[in-house]
């Protein structure tokens, strides 16, 4: 059952104070501004939402790896994640044998997804009359272009393929995202259509933060900013309660990260990442809106 205004108006009176800190909470601070001036929206799930459009966060890659510390964030499902994606896979059974179970919902019987993002990223369908089974390799097109024209505003790799839409298990929510080299550092700003901010969009920042990471070691640059631009960012109503606790946490300082360098962009493990540091408050629970 939606929220009312009324009920909205007795969540925001019940917003916990902003913890006194000089530790970056961009995240924190854009979900107390969604719950405070969102609008109250329906969603495809039928969950309801409270919703702000266009937002953004910045994170200084430099001097942390942005794994949230206000709850825990399961590093090794983002991870794993993420060199699926590079892996160019859209079945989860390479998921499944490493015990993460992220994507079971939206899963076929046979595991898969349809051309999701790794798809789209490693083998973007561009057929010719030459060459009907012609794909466009965009991860590696842009890692080029950061070594060799690192000047280039054309870093872009977009996960959104509106001739494939359809046959996705589900659309991709963090749809394109560019890459920016300036003074031997190399940042990275994602644009996301759709910010699911309780369960997804706290994995998003990690594992394209992760990526950019990997990236400017593989060229060798140092790491720069990621910066987080949100489309529809939406607070469900079923996840009110756990922001209610989660915002009244006190952050920890951020991690870092070590990654032993690999051979290729594609050829990362995961036990080549090392998070240092992590302090962080428990796990708090919530539904997935499939």
């Amino acid at each position: 059952m939606a929220l009312t205004e009324e009920q909205l108006a007795d969540i925001r009176s019940r917003i916990p104070a902003r913890p006194e800190t000089d530790i970056p909470m961009p995240y924190e601070d854009l979900v107390r501004k969604i719950l405070t001036e969102g609008t109250l929206k329906s969603d495809r799930t039928g969950t309801g939402t409270i919703s702000l459009f266009g937002q953004q966060m910045r994170f200084d890659l430099s001097k942390y790896f942005p794994l949230l510390t206000t709850k825990t964030v399961f590093f090794k499902g983002l991870a794993y994640e993420l060199l699926w994606f590079l892996k160019g896979s859209s079945n989860i059974n390479w998921l499944l044998e490493h015990n993460v179970h992220i994507w079971d919902e939206w899963a076929d019987e046979n595991g898969d997804l349809g051309p999701v993002y790794g798809v789209q990223w490693r083998s973007w369908p561009a057929p010719t009359p030459e060459d009907p089974n012609r794909t466009i390799d965009q991860i590696s097109n842009v890692l080029d272009l950061i070594k060799h024209h690192p000047d280039s505003r054309r870093m872009i790799v977009s996960a959104w393929n509106p001739a494939e839409v359809e046959k996705m298990a589900l659309p991709p929510c963090h749809a394109l995202f560019q890459f920016y080299v300036a003074d031997d550092k190399l940042s990275c700003q994602l644009y996301q259509r759709s910010c699911d901010m309780f369960l997804g969009v706290p994995f998003n920042i990690a594992s394209y933060s992760l990526l950019t990471m990997m990236m400017a070691q593989q060229a060798g640059l140092k790491p720069g900013e990621f910066v987080w631009t949100g489309g529809d960012c939406h607070v469900y109503d079923n996840h009110v309660d756990q922001f209610l606790e989660q915002l009244g946490c006190k952050p920890y300082p951020y991690p870092t990260i070590e990654i032993r360098k690999a051979d290729s962009l594609f050829d990362y493990q995961y036990e080549d990442f090392k998070v240092v540091g992590y302090q962080h408050h428990p796990t708090i629970k919530a539904p997935v809106a499939v």
